[in-house]
């Protein structure tokens, strides 16, 4: 703003005071201190941009050289610089704005200042003392008034802000809290399908699951905006091949894809890029979901492009597409398309959210591209390809209950409930089950512990983790299984290595990582 006003005021004083012809040593001296300021104006903006952040020194500088400029104009001026005090009063609110209350009335000291300067230089100043009277008023009245709305506003902002911590508090507490049930009643379901029951029977017990992970999914959804509010979630940037994390989303989708009769495929793609990979399946799992909720028995495609040192995710569905007038709306909080007679979808609107919001902390741009009839797609760009060499996932093995038959499983967990259904679900797949609702403390010879990270008692599953291993003399792998955010688990246990599995925990995925993360390392 300063190398714009400075010279529009540089034209007002030449055209004003050099229709006189600048005959005094005061007009030059205004014209060339205005002019002096403005490369003084270019170094303080190269700082700023080089180094952005509060600098107190800084700040009063650009204060003194603001009101010192003022100072001269008014002075050496007259009656014909009176409309400078416009900018005075301006810069002087401004400040208050932008820094706070002390910046304020600072600049209300330095503004008087320059006023009593300019009235005992200019004669003219003095011989109209109801103007000067104006003047001074003006400038304690206006930042007075800014002050008290300021401090009312912030009073304001504090209290949505409380408001706002409190109901993403609510929201960690509840979706954990209801998890716990949830997460029985799944297990519980699990072992109703393996108990030898009737087709009609089986089939119930596939609608309660199918139930079941729509409620899991939202709760999972409550679960990521209250992580997102708390601002705890930092991305963990690494090369990662972008190809797997699409092809585990597919994989992960594909029993919800044969529920909503949709044929949900991946172009396959070796490319690698940098990013926080927990992060981007996240976005992907919300978007793919959205797509088969919103566009049943329609194809879904899943894909990369290059765009120059880039990558880009495409994400495209055969549904019936997004209207116009909703398309500026689908990324806010809540907001769902609901057009009249359409049937009822499962979910609150937090998908889109969540997929812009944990963008915007990866530095990356999510556009939705719609046609009526035609179909959506989201499109994911800005991941940063690289070239460093990422070893390839071997395939998973075989998920059969076998596979993990024999092994002697300790399982802590201090909800009863879960802690039964856990028991019994891997009793049927041949496990040999040490169940406790606290850490034990003898040893026994254990193949793998599950433990749930919340034990009560101000103890964790990584106290668990810890104590365990202690007391075997041994690094015996480990899982964990949580209702809480995953970064938060991880950054308690300080080892990757250990498998995190958010509740409510599907029966297929707790038997896959056993399979794949304890059996070979068992063997």
């Amino acid at each position: 703003m300063r190398l714009i006003l400075l010279p529009l005021f540089d034209i007002y004083f030449v055209a004003v005071l050099g229709s006189g012809g600048l005959e005094t040593f005061g007009e030059w001296l205004t014209v060339i201190a205005v002019l002096a300021y403005i490369p003084v104006s270019v170094v303080l903006l190269w700082h700023i941009i080089r180094k952005p952040g509060h600098f107190v020194w800084r700040r009063m500088l650009a204060m003194m050289g603001d009101y010192g400029a003022m100072t001269i104009a008014m002075a050496v001026g007259g009656m014909v610089m009176l409309p400078v005090y416009a900018t005075l009063l301006w810069v002087t609110v401004g400040n208050g704005m932008r820094y706070g209350s002390r910046y304020l009335l600072v600049a209300t000291c330095m503004a008087l200042a320059s006023i009593a300067i300019a009235t005992g230089v200019n004669v003219e100043w003095r011989n109209e003392p109801y103007v000067v009277l104006t003047l001074v008023l003006t400038t304690l009245i206006v930042p007075a008034y800014i002050d008290g709305l300021q401090r009312a506003l912030r009073g304001a902002l504090n209290e949505a802000q409380e408001a706002s911590l409190a109901k993403s508090n609510f929201l960690a507490q509840a979706s954990h809290d209801l998890r716990q049930p949830i997460h029985a009643i799944s297990l519980f379901t699990a072992c109703l399908r393996d108990a030898g029951l009737g087709r009609e029977e089986r089939q119930m017990v596939e609608n309660i699951d199918r139930s079941l992970q729509s409620v899991a999914g939202l709760f999972r959804s409550l679960l990521d905006i209250a992580t997102l509010d708390s601002g705890k979630v930092e991305p963990k940037l690494a090369p990662i091949r972008v190809g797997e994390v699409i092809a585990d989303v597919v994989r992960q989708y594909s029993e919800m894809a044969q529920w909503a009769d949709v044929e949900l495929r991946a172009v396959p793609c070796s490319l690698v890029v940098r990013t926080d990979a927990a992060l981007l399946s996240t976005m992907l799992q919300n978007i793919v979901s959205n797509a088969l909720k919103y566009a049943p028995d329609a194809p879904v495609l899943i894909g990369c492009r290059r765009r120059g040192n880039t990558v880009a995710i495409e994400v495209h569905d055969c549904g019936p597409g997004i209207p116009s007038e909703h398309l500026d709306q689908v990324f806010n909080e809540f907001y769902q398309v609901r057009e009249r007679g359409d049937r009822d979808v499962e979910g609150v609107g937090l998908g889109l959210s969540i997929v812009r919001r944990v963008g915007a902390l990866m530095g990356l741009d999510v556009r939705l591209f719609s046609v009526s009839g035609r179909g959506t797609s989201v499109v994911i760009s800005g991941l940063e390809r690289c070239n460093e060499t990422v070893a390839a996932v071997a395939p998973a093995p075989t998920r059969t209950p076998s596979a993990v038959s024999g092994l002697h499983v300790l399982l802590v967990e201090d909800d009863e409930d879960v802690l039964l259904a856990t028991a019994t679900l891997l009793q049927k797949w041949g496990c040999i089950v040490q169940a406790e609702t606290g850490i034990p403390e003898v040893a026994a010879d254990w193949d793998v512990m599950i433990t749930d990270y919340d034990l009560g008692g101000k103890r964790t599953g990584a106290d668990c983790i810890a104590s365990v291993r202690k007391l075997a003399g041994r690094m015996i792998p480990a899982i964990i299984v949580t209702g809480h955010d995953e970064t938060r688990v991880l950054k308690d246990l300080g080892d990757d290595s250990v498998p995190i599995l958010a509740k409510p925990v599907r029966p297929a995925e707790l038997r896959s990582v056993l399979t794949t993360e304890v059996v070979t390392q068992h063997r």
